[in-house]
Order: C-alpha cells, then sequence, then structure tokens
C-alpha cells in the first residue's frame, strides 16, 4: 500500500542571482582580518584563564564531577586488572624494542603519570604499542646492532650494549615526545585527519605482520640479529628458515602450548563477556605459571632456554638524550609520533563516543609529547595506547584515569618490590603472549573483500600501505601508504563522474538521465553537472566533458562558421550573382578556403556587418560545406557541487563559456556558492559577454527561464533575406 505524502506548492517569481539580489536586500559581514584573529588570540580576561587552564589540565573538568561513591571501586579493580595486562605487554612489547625486559614496566609507568594531569581521554590506558615498540627497535637495532660495532656516536663510549640501546630508544622516544608537543602548541592536531581508518587498517595490519616475523626467533629459540631497512622482514625470514633445523623443541612446544590456552580463553571470554564482570587475566595466569615451571624444572640450565634473566629493581636517575640520536633518528622519528598519536586518538575517539564526552585532539598531542618527554627522562621508549588494554580497562569499570593511575601503581610495585619473581620466565612465552594478541590486527586482512566490493580505491589504498609497510619498513610504508591516499583523492577530483540531468516530469527535479525511465529532457537545452571542485588538475577534463556532453566542440564549430562567413564577403566583394538561397550556394562552391587567414582570427565571431544576410546554420547546407551543426540552444551547468575554483580553472572557464557564447549557445550557470560568486567579481570575470544574468539561484530557475525565451523559437533555411 503507497503511503500518502503530503504536497507542498510554492509559488515565487522565476529569478536571477541579480533579480533575487534586486528584491532581498543582503548584509554584508565585515571579515577580520589576520591580525584581529592574532589579537583576539592574544587578549585575555577572567573566563579565557579559565577555559585555558581547564583546557591544558583536563583532570580538574572531570575530578569536580567525580562520584567517589560510585566511581572509586570499579576504577581501583580496573586499575589492578589494567595493570596486570600492561605488566605482561610491558616486558612483551619491550622485546620487540631490542630492550632488556624490565625496561617495559618503566613505559607502563612514568607517561601515565603526566596523562592522568593532562590527558583528555578518561578511558584509554597510556603505556607500550607493539607497533611503536616495532618502529624505535627498527631504529636500536640499526644503531646498535647485536653483531658488529654500534655507530659512531660520541655518548656511547663506556656504555654497554643493553645501556647504549636504552639510550636510543630513550632519545628517540624524547624526539618523538618533542614532535608531538610542538604540534600540540601549534594546534596542528588535524594532521591526523590525513590518516584514514582504511590507511591506519593497512598500516597496522603490516605491523602486525612484521611483529609476527620479529617473534619467531623467540618462539623458536634461534639467534637472528636485528635488520631494519627495506626488505628486512624478507631477510629475516631467509635467516629464520636457514636456522629451522636448531629450533629448540622446549621453547616452541611451550610457546605452542601458551598461545594454545590463551587463544581458547580469550574466544571463551569474548563469547560469554556478558556474564563475567572482569575478564579472565589469562596472560598474567599463564606468565605465573610458565615462572614456576621454569623455575622449578630449570629450563634454563637443562634446556638452554632463554629467560629474562636479571630485573632492574627500582628505578635509575633521569638520563639526558643524545643530540647525536637526534640527528640519526629524526626521520623515524616523526612517523612514530604521528602513529602514536593517531592510534592513541583513535581509541580514545570511539570511548568518548560511547560514554558522551569530548576530547581535543591539540591537547591529547601536547598531553602525549609531556608524557613521551617525561618518560624518556627515565628510560622508558614511545607510548600511546593499546585497544586490548583500553578494553579491559573500560570493560572492568574503569571511569576516569584514576585506573590508569592504579594500574601505573601495579607496575610500579612490580618494579620495585616482585621483578625478581619474573627473572626466570622463558622469553618465549613473552614472544608467544604477543603472538597470540595480534589476532585482532591480523584479521583486518579480511576487509579487502569487502573493501573492494564497496570502494575500490579504499581497497587500494589499504592494499597499497599494507604492501609498502611490509616490504619497505614501517616508516617509508607510512609515508607510501599516505602518496596513495592522497593519489585517490586527487584521483576523484580530477576524474570526477560527470552527467547530463533531465527533468523528472511534474517535479522541480533534476536527476541523471540514464539513472530514470520517465523523465523529460528539454530539445534544445543541455544540463550539466559538475559534481567536483574546479581547479588547474581537472579544468581540461571539465571541458572535455562537455564537449562530450554536448555533441560539439564550440571552437570548432566558430573556424568552421568563419571560414564560411569569409567565403560569403569574399564573393560578394567580386560582385557575383543576386543573393538568392542557389547564389548562395554557388559562392560557396567557388569561393576560396580562407586557408591564409590566421587561426587565432577564427576563435572571434566575424564582423556579420557587411553581409546583408541571415545566416542559418542549422537549416541544410551546401554538400561542399562543412559546418557542424548545433542542435543545443541553451546550456546550465549545475555547479551546487563545486564548493572552489582557483585562478586557473576560473581562467578556463572563462574561455570555455566564451566559446559557447559565441556560437550562440546561451550559458547559464546555477546554484553557484557565494563564496565563489564573490570571487568571481573580485578576480574580474565577467565582462562583455560573460554577464552576470547568467546566473540563477536554482536549476528549474534556469530551465523556466529557458522556456521563457525560446517558446517561439523556429527553424528557418540557411540565409533568410533581410532588408539592407
Amino acid at each position: 500500500m503507497a503511503t500518502l505524502r503530503k504536497q507542498y506548492v510554492v509559488n515565487r517569481p522565476v529569478y536571477s542571482e541579480d533579480s533575487f539580489a534586486a528584491d532581498h536586500e543582503k548584509l554584508y559581514r565585515l571579515r577580520k582580518t589576520p591580525l584581529d584573529h592574532v589579537k583576539e588570540y592574544l587578549t585575555c580576561d577572567s573566563k579565557r584563564a579559565k577555559n585555558v587552564a581547564l583546557s591544558l589540565l583536563p583532570i580538574i573538568g572531570w575530578m569536580r564531577i567525580y562520584r567517589v561513591r560510585e566511581w572509586l571501586l570499579g576504577d581501583v579493580v580496573s586499575g589492578i586488572s589494567t595493570g596486570l595486562v600492561a605488566v605482561m605487554q610491558g616486558l612483551a612489547f619491550s622485546l620487540l624494542a631490542s630492550l632488556p625486559p624490565s625496561y617495559g614496566l618503566y613505559t607502563a609507568f612514568f607517561p601515565m603519570l603526566t596523562y592522568f594531569f593532562l590527558g583528555t581521554s578518561r578511558h584509554i590506558s597510556v603505556g607500550s604499542f607493539p607497533v611503536l615498540s616495532l618502529m624505535i627497535g627498527a631504529v636500536v637495532t640499526r644503531l646498535v646492532p647485536e653483531d658488529g660495532p654500534p655507530a659512531n656516536i660520541t655518548s656511547f663510549e663506556g656504555l654497554t650494549q643493553d645501556q647504549q640501546r636504552v639510550l636510543v630508544a630513550s632519545s628517540m622516544t624524547f624526539l618523538v615526545g618533542v614532535f608531538q608537543l610542538a604540534m600540540g602548541v601549534l594546534q596542528v592536531g588535524f594532521v591526523v585527519m590525513y590518516l584514514s581508518d582504511t590507511l591506519v587498517s593497512g598500516f597496522t595490519t603490516a605491523a602486525a605482520v612484521h611483529i609476527l616475523v620479529s617473534q619467531l626467533k623467540f618462539v623458536l629459540g634461534l639467534t637472528v640479529p636485528g635488520i631494519s631497512g627495506p626488505l628486512a622482514l624478507i631477510y629475516t625470514l631467509e635467516k629464520i628458515f636457514v636456522q629451522i633445523t636448531s629450533t629448540n623443541i622446549c621453547d616452541l612446544v611451550m610457546s605452542i602450548v601458551i598461545m594454545l590456552v590463551v587463544f581458547a580463553v580469550k574466544e571463551l571470554s569474548d563469547r560469554y563477556k556478558a556474564r563475567m564482570p572482569v575478564p579472565i587475566p589469562i596472560e598474567v595466569i599463564t606468565t605465573i605459571i610458565a615462572c614456576g615451571v621454569s623455575y622449578g624444572f630449570d629450563f634454563q640450565t637443562r634446556y638452554d632456554v632463554d629467560v629474562v634473566g636479571k630485573m632492574v629493581s627500582g628505578y635509575e636517575p633521569p638520563i639526558a638524550p643524545s643530540v647525536e640520536v637526534f640527528q640519526e633518528s629524526a626521520v623515524e622519528a616523526f612517523p612514530v609520533a604521528i602513529v602514536g598519536f593517531a592510534v592513541a586518538f583513535s581509541v580514545a575517539k570511539v570511548y568518548s563516543i560511547k560514554h558522551d564526552y569530548t576530547i581535543d585532539g591539540n591537547q591529547e598531542l601536547i598531553a602525549f609529547g609531556v608524557s613521551n618527554i617525561f618518560g624518556a627522562s627515565f628510560r622508558s621508549f614511545a607510548a600511546s595506547t593499546a585497544l586490548s588494554r583500553t578494553a579491559v580497562q573500560e570493560s572492568s569499570g574503569g571511569k576516569t584515569q584514576i585506573a590508569g593511575l592504579v594500574s601505573a601503581m601495579m607496575a610500579m610495585i612490580v618494579t620495585v618490590a616482585l621483578g625478581f619473581l619474573l627473572e626466570p620466565l622463558p622469553t618465549s612465552v613473552l614472544g608467544a603472549l604477543v603472538i597470540v594478541n595480534l589476532k585482532g590486527m591480523l584479521m583486518q586482512f579480511r576487509e579487502i573483500p569487502y573493501l573492494w566490493r564497496r570502494d575500490k580505491p579504499e581497497c587500494v589504498v589499504w592494499v597499497g600501505t599494507c604492501v609498502g609497510a611490509i616490504l619497505l619498513g614501517l616508516d617509508l610504508g607510512l609515508a607510501v601508504g599516505l602518496g596513495v591516499e592522497l593519489l585517490t583523492v586527487v584521483f576523484r577530483t580530477q576524474f570526477p563522474r560527470c552527467s547530463v540531468l533531465a527533468n523528472i516530469s511534474g517535479t522541480d527535479l533534476y536527476k541523471d538521465r540514464k539513472d530514470y525511465l520517465h523523465i523529460f529532457e528539454p530539445k534544445g537545452v543541455k544540463i550539466f553537472r559538475m559534481p567536483s571542485p574546479i581547479y588547474f588538475a581537472n579544468i581540461e577534463f571539465f571541458r572535455d566533458k562537455l564537449v562530450e556532453a554536448v555533441g560539439f566542440n564550440p571552437l570548432r564549430v566558430l573556424r568552421k562558421r568563419n571560414k564560411a562567413l569569409r567565403k560569403i564577403k569574399k564573393c560578394l566583394q567580386k560582385k557575383d550573382d543576386d543573393i538568392t538561397e542557389k547564389g548562395v550556394r554557388d559562392l560557396f562552391c567557388h569561393g576560396t578556403d580562407g586557408s591564409s587567414v590566421n587561426v587565432e582570427e577564427l576563435d572571434l565571431p566575424s564582423d556579420l556587418q557587411d553581409v546583408p544576410v541571415r545566416v542559418d546554420w542549422n537549416a541544410e547546407l551546401p554538400a561542399d560545406v562543412s559546418v557542424p551543426r548545433v542542435d543545443v540552444h541553451s546550456l546550465i551547468l549545475d555547479f551546487s557541487a563545486v564548493s572552489f575554483l582557483d585562478i586557473s580553472a576560473l581562467k578556463g572557464l572563462k574561455t570555455t563559456l566564451q566559446e559557447f557564447i559565441r556560437v550562440d549557445v546561451d550559458v547559464y550557470i546555477v546554484s553557484c556558492d557565494a563564496f565563489i560568486l564573490e570571487k568571481l567579481h573580485h578576480c574580474r570575470f565577467f565582462d562583455e559577454e560573460i554577464l552576470t544574468s547568467m546566473f540563477f539561484p536554482t536549476l528549474h530557475d534556469a530551465t523556466l527561464h529557458v522556456f521563457e525565451k525560446h517558446k517561439d523559437t523556429s527553424r528557418g533555411r540557411v540565409l533568410s533575406e533581410t532588408k539592407l
């Protein structure tokens, strides 16, 4: 049964932009100059000072509304659960950074202390993130390789290999924090918008592949030197397969058992999470069991299993970063800063929407910048957030960053008092825990068929980013992904899907004529729509598509007509026969072709004052006269989707419009944005040929105007006699 639809009737005059402006007075607003914006930014009063304080210290905002009785217990329970996971992930992810495991505990503690005061998200768990750890590790192994001498850096003198690596990681993290802090102060948090969800998905999937390969040496118990640079993953796999016969069976069996148990428990937890108040801390349980078994059976001595070994007890004094490491790692540090912020901001945005509060991208940059600078001073490496850890914090009842503070306290307790209990833990267990937690990122490969069916350019971005990051490394892969993404944007705007519109009968609606059966396409009228900005890169595409839509090239038509008129003038000067239809045919037959005429002159309309006739170019022409037929008398350009015009496009558009006008085609532009109209006036777009009366506020206004103007149009002969 068809639903009854409401009807509406509008009775108003047909408006052009000129007549609309005459009937409706427009308010002209004074726009602020850059100096006005600077003055406003530097103006200070009590309200602005309060807003700045709340912005720089978001803790003031949420602490004022903190519900102690309702939230405190949940935050404490959540913090304990998250802290246990953070400790295990810190130990595991430090292996990705090619650092001793104990330094992962520093990353679970120091960055959280400053983010507690400066961060705007109430739910993310700040600490180590596998992708950042791997990117840091690539620089660490490049400057301090396992085999061979370290880079020629003065700060390395007198340090052991582990100390050199810690210095590289902390110095690079310090530089990452400087980059993030600078971007936050300069209010450029919008840069993360250039990292689309598709690009981040492809990038993190490639990072998961790198992480998987990097952990194989721990799972198999092999000694494989760290390799960085393009094709590092291929070379690492080659070295692993060369040594595959030397696999430590104890490490392999233990890793497989750990992965199967953790995977099974996680799957059951996901299935029955609605019934469980707190997720099962299976990583902690398996770690404790593995420590006990390794210590009881002395795996290190009996089976030659690599273990965590001596844990650093307590905290060391702060250190200064190395400027030489800054110089060596600046190129890699910037992508780390961008990726770390992008991942954290994306996760924070998900939970801010879920719990109905706002986050500030620029303040998040400042918070992570300060956190990384502060943490790097105490030997931690780059911090962001991990989706799995954040999910534990939120799902176990965490309401604010007090849960994050409690989790940091858990890391501190392990570092200060309980670290020695983890010394017999096999590194293969940590590698297995890292691999099993890659499931979410690796399952993103399933997005490829979906993207291919829904949006092929987005699929190209995903595949290009992923393949680039796998083969070239994460830093160059991110650059490749950004390049591919920008190319798709350029492609979409440079080659948009133009269309010829037609009227839906009985309405003021106009749709693509290829999409509907019962439409009305006015005779002699073409309505062309360009659904994209018009700029230097697509102005020629716009012209080509327009010529294709109308069915003729106006410049070619104009040149042919001018040549024919020159024949007439030449024959008239020779005083040939009387001007009749047959006589004119003779003139055409015996006249010259005007080949010596300058081509530039043919691009301008001829002066018809010396021709005592009127030419109807659509009538039957002599056989030897080739003048293209023009069946269009009106061309309407729909600019409703044109958001801007640059100077190059403006010049090209003006030339195109003049060519159509000179072959007697009326041109109208509809739904043009007010700012574009203002720019056309400012750039002196209008002249004797292109008038403001060509612009109409709606497509229907222009169409009705065309009907009114051409309602009495009739065809004539080639030449009609006129009074001299």
